[in-house]
């Protein structure tokens, strides 16, 4: 008696002690991109949680060893975990497969000893298992990979020998277009949707949705986001703008509903971005969300947030599949966050909203051969979770030194609302170009219907250069590459070749002492980072470029400057621009009063903010006796059933745990380099973990090559 008096308490000791760990034997995958096929971005883990997220430690490491020695290289990959193995990118797209309890790698992936040089970013991977069968699938630049998941081996079964190209099928009789995808597709029974990523300026090619055979490579089907003759959106652009225009592609993810078979596309603005005089029009299905058929590739609904975009307001990030709790009733929905700092919550199965939207009249332009719409929408809920337009009150004085210099800027250009359009007087666009809501995408909890959404509120500067039409002579080849670099390559590396602020673009006058002529040919070609590659340019035009940066005195016939360059704006824009330009102080702090970066809590059933708080924090200004300002800030949250939301993102590069309900910062770590990706949490034989990918080299920071994850001792 006394012995089965010891083992029942023995058993309920274990019970117990079972029950309030939360231990379970069963593995929890995070299987998909931003965590499941809705871009929920929430686990039911709670074996982490708010009584105990302060033990949280590192507990392995991996480095893929390939950062860049400038610090111009990114990692923004969510990882995906499956049974164990963790599958991601490197900061060179080199994909990888490593044991998720011990961060030793399994096998690697070099895309470059396959002919691709995708030098890019690359936001993760997609799997897809068919019996023992099980296949993943990235991008690198123009290239879609399939491997075998176990060995990392190229499924020769696959489109070419493992491969299928992204440039194929654009456009009849040409491929020079620059294509490359960034972020992962989406599976469907036996397809792959992918959407990708073209130019912003007037050489784009159109951003037409695929979907692959997922064991094949053949194209199954194609979905024009700029509307052929006889397809429903034709009459919102020009005539023949299915023929030259291009841009309105998905270059942010996508969202799938598998029981009603519809897959849910977010699309960006046309191209060129800032200019639309040869785009007039509504511009179906640029800045739309997409409801399409997951069979067919067929148009179910569509809902446009801006329309005739000057603005590069692309939809940023997949939309969340959500439930709605309304008069009563629960209504399957999405959300849909925008750069602009905007909420659209609408009907998933008809397109309708939720809450009401309003069009409002907007200003209009003053450019040249410009037409703006007359107005845009505005969700009247949820309110806006960013600030929506600056002026010079909103300055602040932590620099005394700098207020006459600030003020006077203000007073010359156009400020103070939503939508201004862009001029050559110059504007301040905030939310800046960057949001707003950015890639990272939102975590939604179904069991309390709440949206979490981290933000920034970094106004940026912006201002349009009409281009010079005067017949310059010149006889140096130096002169005609000077006007092909300020027409195609100043808005991101400055008219004075000078770089931009942040180290996202180099400075090009010193190209001569860091760089070879054959490796700056070879970056033309190919693209590196964030620049595309120019394959499609004509070599006497690249020829050109490289004598300019270069300083070299080549003579040639006498010409006008225009007229090598024909692949540019010049003759279809009459303007180029200054670039993206983040309006800071000399120190790099924001010169808008803060919070610079919030985290903010969404109640979807209310269409109400819950609770916002500064995400990030400068540490010397905190010193100073100035409150917590945030931070500008890239990657998005996690939520799970620990009550907990985890968070990289911000510029002061920690990781860090909120309390969900109540915006509480309640832990937070230093990483190796900047956090800037959505992290990852999993379970592997009872044991939670959280990673994320620790890249770091956006504004400012230093690059990094690792992957941390994190669990309890």
């Amino acid at each position: 008696m006394q012995i089965k008096r010891l083992f029942l308490l023995s058993f309920i000791c274990i019970v117990s002690a079972c029950t309030e760990k939360k231990i379970t034997s069963e593995n929890v995958n995070w299987p998909v991109y931003l965590g499941d096929k809705s871009s929920q971005q929430y686990a039911r883990l709670d074996q982490i949680n708010t009584e105990n997220v302060t033990q949280l430690k590192p507990v392995w490491t991996y480095s893929t060893g390939d950062a860049s020695d400038d610090n111009r290289s990114q990692m923004q990959c969510n990882p995906i975990i499956i049974d164990g193995v963790m599958y991601g990118t490197s900061p060179k797209v080199k994909a990888f497969a490593v044991d998720a309890i011990t961060g030793k790698e399994k096998w690697k992936f070099n895309p470059a000893d396959h002919d691709a040089h995708g030098e890019n970013i690359s936001r993760g991977v997609t799997f897809w298992q068919n019996g023992k069968q099980k296949r993943l699938y990235f991008a690198s630049g123009a290239t879609l990979f399939c491997l075998n998941a176990e060995t990392g081996e190229m499924m020769a079964d696959f489109g070419n020998n493992g491969s299928v190209s992204l440039k194929e099928g654009l456009r009849e009789n040409d491929s020079s277009f620059y294509v490359a995808s960034t972020t992962p597709g989406i599976i469907y029974k036996d397809l792959i949707i992918m959407g990708t990523t073209v130019s912003e300026n007037s050489d784009a090619g159109p951003g037409h949705i695929r979907a692959y055979n997922a064991k094949t490579g053949e194209t199954v089907w194609t979905f024009h986001t700029i509307p052929h003759p006889g397809e429903y959106g034709y009459e919102t652009w020009p005539e023949d703008g299915w023929q030259r225009l291009g841009g309105a592609n998905s270059w942010s993810g996508m969202s799938l509903d598998e029981e009603r078979g519809m897959v849910y596309i977010p699309t960006g603005s046309a191209s060129f971005d800032f200019w639309g005089g040869n785009r007039k029009g509504e511009n179906l299905f640029a800045n739309c969300i997409l409801a399409l058929n997951t069979e067919t590739g067929e148009r179910i609904w569509h809902f446009q947030t801006v329309h005739h975009d000057l603005w590069d307001r692309d939809l940023p990030c997949p939309p969340n599949l959500i439930t709605v709790e309304k008069d009563g009733k629960k209504i399957d929905a999405l959300s849909q966050a925008t750069k602009s700092g905007l909420l659209f919550v609408l009907d998933r199965e008809t397109g309708e909203p939720i809450f009401p939207i309003e069009e409002k009249p907007v200003p209009k332009t003053d450019l040249i051969g410009e037409e703006t719409w007359a107005t845009q929408p505005f969700p009247i809920k949820p309110e806006p979770f960013t600030r929506q337009k600056m002026t010079a009150n909103d300055l602040h004085n932590f620099f005394p030194e700098y207020a006459d210099s600030l003020n006077d800027l203000m007073s010359k250009v156009r400020t103070g609302q939503p939508f201004i359009p862009p001029s050559t007087e110059g504007m301040i666009i905030f939310p800046g170009f960057d949001g707003g809501a950015e890639w990272g995408g939102q975590a939604y909890d179904p069991e309390t219907g709440m949206l979490y959404i981290n933000a920034n509120e970094m106004p940026w500067l912006h201002q349009m250069i009409e281009i010079e039409k005067e017949n310059t002579q010149t006889d140096l080849l130096a002169d005609v590459g000077k006007a092909i670099y300020k027409l195609n390559c100043a808005a991101c590396h400055g008219q004075e070749l000078q770089g931009d602020a942040t180290g996202s673009y180099p400075p090009l006058n010193n190209v001569v002492e860091r760089l070879k002529r054959d490796e700056v040919k070879h970056i033309i070609n190919n693209g590196k980072g964030f620049m595309p590659g120019f394959g499609h340019i004509k070599s006497e035009e690249k020829e050109a470029i490289l004598a300019f940066l270069f300083h070299e005195d080549t003579k040639i016939q006498p010409k006008d400057v225009h007229e090598i360059g024909k692949f540019s704006n010049e003759g279809v824009v009459p303007y180029t621009h200054t670039g993206y330009n983040r309006f800071l102080l000399p120190e790099g702090y924001p010169v808008i009063t803060p919070p610079w970066g919030t985290l903010s809590a969404i109640d979807l059933n209310k269409g109400e903010i819950a609770w916002q708080v500064p995400l990030g924090e400068f540490e010397e200004l905190t010193k100073r006796g100035i409150s917590k300002t945030g931070t500008e800030n890239y990657g998005g949250p996690i939520v799970t059933t620990g009550d907990l939301i985890f968070i990289g993102a911000a510029q002061d590069e920690y990781i860090r745990a909120f309390n969900k309900k109540t915006g509480e910062e309640l832990w937070k770590y230093k990483l190796p380099a900047g956090g800037y990706a959505t992290p990852s949490t999993y379970s592997v034989n009872g044991k939670q973990y959280v990673v994320i990918a620790c890249g770091g080299g956006k504004m400012g920071t230093a690059s990094g090559d690792k992957y941390v994850a994190f669990s309890l001792p």
